[in-house]
């Protein structure tokens, strides 16, 4: 029976073993997974930071852009304006140009100071220069609309330039941005795979530890009920053992006793044993 119990107890304990060695696979797995999800996480947010960086300075530089659009818009507005102020003035304009017109007030003017005239004579120079400038001042409006006109182009292409570097930046960063957006939900989705590796591993690990308690508790009676029987084989060897030394005392007891009725001597045990009950050794 207790061969059977003791086998029995360490056939449970080879299982129990199993149980906890495996539920402390199970653990060890559980918590290497869930240190790469924390690590991942990390990385995540990293990632999430980064992101929102570059996002936000593409906000700034679509506002810079869009700052420099609207002011390209005003020039260009302006220029039309001019233009068409320019193109009124152009429909005025004298045949003669510019150049002639000067040279030839400064060529009256000169006359005039340098040559006597008569006053009606000079009354007719300065007639004529007055139209002369009148031409002149329709030239130099035309010119001055003209340089303005310039001047804004000239505005207008420094902001295109300016508005192309910061779109080539913009689009090089929303690219950036979307590149980080893609790292950060692949490092997502992997995320969300091992947490469910872990879930289903402490899940493994539950079972196991589950399967080791009952095992536990099993051993443990397994062991009660050896132990109870080899005290119950003690008590009973004891007893036999006690009534086998009864047995042989009171053997020797009589056999004491025979000697005494016969007068024969006896030995130290026989002697010792009848003092001890009591018993006369003299005639």
């Amino acid at each position: 029976m207790i061969n059977e119990l003791e086998e029995k107890l360490a056939a449970l304990r080879e299982k129990k073993t199993v149980a906890e060695e495996q539920a402390r696979t199970f653990a060890e797995k559980r918590d290497k997974a869930n240190e790469k999800v924390r690590n991942i996480r990390t990385e995540i947010g990293q990632l999430r930071k980064e992101r929102d960086e570059v996002n936000e300075k593409v906000k700034e530089l679509k506002q810079h852009r869009n700052d420099l659009t609207s002011k390209i818009r005003e020039k260009i507005e302006e220029i039309k304006k001019l233009g068409e102020k320019s193109r009124v003035i152009a429909k005025k304009k004298p045949s003669v140009d510019h150049r002639t017109l000067q040279e030839e007030v400064e060529s009256i003017d000169w006359e005039i100071q340098t040559t006597p005239h008569s006053l009606q004579e000079d009354k007719e120079l300065v007639e004529k220069v007055m139209a002369l400038e009148r031409q002149l001042s329709v030239h130099k409006k035309y010119e001055r609309l003209a340089k303005m006109i310039s001047n804004l182009r000239s505005e207008v292409d420094k902001f295109k330039a300016e508005s192309q570097g910061y779109h080539e930046s913009l689009t090089a960063d929303a690219r950036k941005s979307q590149e980080l957006h893609g790292k950060m939900m692949t490092k997502v989705e992997e995320s969300k795979k091992l947490g469910a590796e872990a879930d289903e591993l402490h899940k493994q690990f539950v079972v196991a530890r589950e399967t080791a308690r009952p095992l536990h508790n099993e051993i443990a009676s397994v062991f009660g009920e050896i132990k109870k029987l080899k005290g119950e084989m003690r008590e009973e060897e004891e007893k036999q053992k006690k009534q086998s030394e009864d047995e042989l005392r009171q053997a020797i007891e009589n056999r004491a006793k025979e000697k005494l009725k016969r007068g024969e001597k006896l030995s130290w045990e026989e002697f010792q044993l009848l003092a001890e009950k009591g018993i006369s050794t003299q005639d």
